[in-house]
């Protein structure tokens, strides 16, 4: 493995990096690439107590706040709250397809229990277009307009708008957006086509989500930089996104569906850092669960397919990820021969036997077995050889088979392994050449944090242009979004580009994706 490289010049201010877990809150410091703190804290019921802990304690000083030149917060919120229906605002929906797409209106294939929170009043009009870029019939503006003036009526302030094909040609939505703000100035409105792709149900799904996240992100959007403001700072706030980028606040509160799955993304891009290696399988093993996902040029492999978020099909950006039951917290049956799925997540400093608890967790195992020292190890000598050998056994080979159905070919390739649960992944697996003990890999999530950058993606679909002009307009849209997010607009990169072509639609049909980077403007 390469040094990891260096993120800042010799005389940068220090970055502050957390990331909330089920179980930990973790955040560090950093300046020059080096970790100069590390914190791991309690994650708190209220979540938002344990950022504040955690930031004070690892700022220390009011010296080393006011030497800090942003702070970058990866948080479960989002995700808690799809998962549970816990803060979820209700949505009005808008549907620009008729006569199309008439039989699966918007809602349709959601679990019923999140769709009776989120669900209000469902309007579809005609318009759109085919998937040649073909009006299907001209925008019907009266009905937009009239049923902006119901949505208005009957109290509803966030409005998820989509549109047949939109990504092929986004003017049915952008108008529609114009007609909707005219007449209900107070909406809060999500275009589908700035999050998902080709593919209604997935992307309207995406946008319906991020509508219903609106107000809660506000909320902790805003939360988050009173906590960052108690600690003596005065430095940007900015959120982490599941591609391994950030944004601003602002931009974080107003698409928080972005943000969903960025902890194990955080992880990622921390192994990434922290190993010098920009490829390989990244295992993250956390107090209640592990993540194990691919590493290509320093950033997570994104998911080719419909991504489900908490039974909701979604269509829009979010890394493949595969989560297992199996964590630092997992409970441990008495025969040994059982891990998981229970955990019990951030009380294991509590409950376990190494902290002189009575619940026996795979952590407690996992010292028994000597791949860990933690806490007080006289107190798992209860556990039997022979408990403790059927335990590694079962460890092994639910990891193994996780490695092996995220690799991408049969070829050997390193493995990373991070969380604070890392010393429970086995050295020596079949396909894998080397386990890199990361450094820091108890805090790589927060470390991902502090050194993203902001960034900027167009997929999207361009008809009847050559592939040379399809690149610049991809590029020119993904600098704006890019620059939108809080970009310095003068040191964008391009770190990722490719397109398809699309024989099967008529004319010169290409998709083309272009993702930019660039440091906090």
């Amino acid at each position: 493995m390469k040094d990891p490289p260096v993120a800042d010049g010799p005389r940068a201010p220090g970055r502050v990096g957390v990331d909330v877990g089920g179980t930990h809150t973790d955040a560090v410091l950093m300046r020059s690439g080096q970790v100069l703190a590390e914190v791991k804290a309690r994650t708190t019921e209220d979540v938002t107590s344990g950022v504040v802990a955690a930031l004070q304690a690892v700022l220390g000083e009011a010296r080393a706040a006011s030497g800090v030149s942003r702070v970058v917060i990866g948080t479960t919120h989002f995700t808690n709250a799809v998962l549970t229906g816990m803060g979820l605002a209700r949505v009005a929906a808008l549907r620009v397809g008729l006569p199309a797409s008439a039989s699966l209106p918007p809602f349709c294939d959601w679990p019923e229990r999140l769709a009776g929170i989120v669900r209000g009043p469902v309007f579809m009009v005609a318009g759109g277009h085919e998937c040649d870029g073909r009006p299907i019939v001209p925008l019907d503006e009266g009905a937009v307009a009239a049923a902006g003036k119901e949505i208005r009526k009957a109290g509803f302030d966030q409005i998820a708008l989509s549109a047949v094909f939109a990504p092929l040609d986004g003017s049915a939505e952008a108008r529609a957006a114009e007609i909707l703000q005219d007449v209900h100035p107070d909406a809060s409105i999500t275009q589908s086509r700035r999050l998902g792709r080709i593919g209604l149900l997935g992307r309207e799904s995406a946008g319906l989500l991020n509508a219903a996240l609106r107000p809660l992100a506000a909320r902790v959007t805003e939360a988050f930089a009173d906590a960052a403001l108690a600690t003596g700072t005065e430095a940007p706030l900015f959120i982490a996104r599941n591609d391994g980028t950030i944004a601003s606040a602002a931009a974080a509160a107003e698409f928080p569906v972005l943000s969903l799955s960025s902890g194990p993304t955080n992880s990622m891009t921390g192994a990434a850092f922290l190993s010098g290696a920009s490829e390989g399988v990244v295992v993250d093993v956390g107090g209640t669960t592990t993540d194990v996902g691919y590493l290509r040029a320093g950033f997570p492999r994104e998911a080719p397919r419909e991504v489900e978020v908490g039974g909701v099909r979604t269509l829009f950006r979010m890394p493949d990820l595969l989560s297992i039951a199996l964590g630092g917290g997992s409970l441990v049956s008495a025969a040994g021969d059982q891990v998981g799925p229970q955990s019990v997540g951030f009380r294991l400093a509590d409950e376990g036997l190494v902290f002189e608890g009575s619940v026996p967790t795979a952590t407690d195992f996992g010292v028994a077995a000597g791949w860990a020292a933690i806490g007080d190890s006289s107190r798992t000598t209860g556990l039997s050889r022979e408990r403790v050998g059927r335990f590694t056994g079962v460890v092994t080979d639910r990891i193994a088979e996780a490695v092996d159905r995220m690799k991408p070919d049969a070829r050997e390739c390193p493995l990373l392994a991070v969380g604070g649960g890392a010393f429970l992944v086995p050295s020596g697996l079949e396909g894998i050449s080397e386990t890199v003990n990361v450094p820091h890999a108890g805090v790589a999530n927060a470390v991902g944090a502090a050194i993203a950058r902001i960034g900027g993606e167009v997929d999207k679909v361009f008809h009847d242009v050559g592939r040379d002009e399809a690149f610049r307009l991809a590029q020119e849209e993904a600098e704006t979004r890019a620059v939108a997010a809080g970009a310095d607009p003068s040191g964008l990169e391009i770190v990722e580009r490719e397109d398809l072509p699309l024989a099967y639609l008529p004319g010169d049909a290409r998709r083309v994706r272009v993702r930019v980077v660039g440091e906090a403007g």
